[in-house]
């Protein structure tokens, strides 16, 4: 079983006479700024210069550099920009301004695990991830309660990498909820395939082909939506909220009849040797390369399936209905190609 760190096992002492330098301002990067700025501890933000963020960070009460600034004046840089851009900025503008006993941590371990960063050995290397997006970890951190995160300790040339990551994850709101110990193994790997395989891409296409496949059988595309993509989120709720089980209690026992008969005939063996098929991939390394490559390249193959998308029919149906439903909050659209 892994260990479980809660707030009885963290101190934010570690970092009261530091700074720790946030790079990036995103979902993640402004939750993680003001969450640890809120918890008493010094923090800098740093973005390049001209960035939008920048009068934003500003407007918070935060101190905003570029990152090579940011990175010389901190003692901890915790990297929350996009995966593919990790690598050169920490090269170019991180590296160079670290110091010897310095703490460099990321929130998901894929630059770390497939070598595209390899701090220098006088380093230490952590991981501090919330699970839930950005405005999640501020939100809950502000009712004063906070979301579960993950640990994992890479390097410790310190000898005091954990002490540290706990401090953080303390100041960060994560302790209250729980934070599980881990590896950028582990955390990579299962969650490159959680992607892929169920949340977002098997998720996405089983939605897609059950609608497609009741509009192929002459059903209303209002129809299909509603059955295949709507009522999704009460599924999912009931699911969060007390696991298989409960969400089974909570449906009819006519739903819960065609869940046990028919849900291996959608997940049947064939599906199953996918998911293992991209397991593999993931594991060795080879989708880490191809998307490394393709933003490399330019990212047209990436742009072209993103834009094909956006135009699905399931797309178009479910923006017409969303009009009608008032009470769904749409904090942010979808960009549009």
């Amino acid at each position: 079983m892994a260990t479980i760190y809660y707030e009885k096992d963290g101190s934010l002492d570690p970092l009261l006479d530091k700074t720790v330098a946030i790079i990036g301002y995103g979902s993640q990067g402004h939750a993680h700024a003001l969450n640890l700025k809120d918890s008493g501890i010094n923090v800098v933000v740093g973005l390049y210069e001209g960035s939008k963020s920048w009068p934003q960070a500003e407007a918070a009460g935060l101190k905003v550099m570029t990152t090579a600034d940011a990175s010389k004046a901190a003692d901890a840089v915790m990297i929350l920009v996009s995966d593919h851009i990790q690598g050169d900025l920490y090269r170019n503008e991180i590296a160079p301004n670290l110091s010897d006993g310095d703490t460099v941590m990321f929130a998901h371990g894929f630059n770390i695990h497939f070598n595209e960063i390899e701090p220098g050995p006088n380093l230490d290397v952590s991981m501090i991830a919330p699970k839930a997006p950005g405005h999640r970890v501020r939100e809950l951190f502000t009712e004063g309660v906070g979301v579960p995160g993950l640990l994992a300790i890479h390097q410790d040339a310190s000898g005091n990498a954990k002490e540290n990551g706990l401090a953080y994850a303390l100041a960060l709101g994560c302790l209250k909820a729980g934070v599980i110990e881990t590896t950028f193994r582990e955390e990579t790997e299962s969650d490159l395939f959680g992607e892929q395989s169920v949340l977002c891409g098997g998720c996405s296409e089983l939605i897609r082909a059950g609608f497609e496949t009741l509009v192929e059988a002459g059903y209303a595309p209002e129809i299909a939506y509603f059955e295949c993509l709507h009522e999704l989120k009460m599924i999912v709720d009931l699911i969060q909220e007390g696991g298989l089980n409960y969400m089974r209690y909570s449906v009819s026992d006519t739903a819960e009849y065609g869940d046990y008969t028919s849900g291996p005939r959608v997940i049947d063996a064939h599906v199953r040797e996918t998911m293992k098929s991209i397991l593999a991939d993931v594991q060795s390394g080879k989708f880490a390369r191809e998307w490394m490559d393709e933003n490399r390249a330019g990212r047209q193959k990436f742009l072209a399936m993103r834009k094909a998308q956006q135009t699905q029919p399931i797309e178009e149906v479910g923006g017409s209905l969303r009009e009608m439903m008032s009470f769904l909050k749409r904090k942010k659209e979808a960009p549009q190609s």
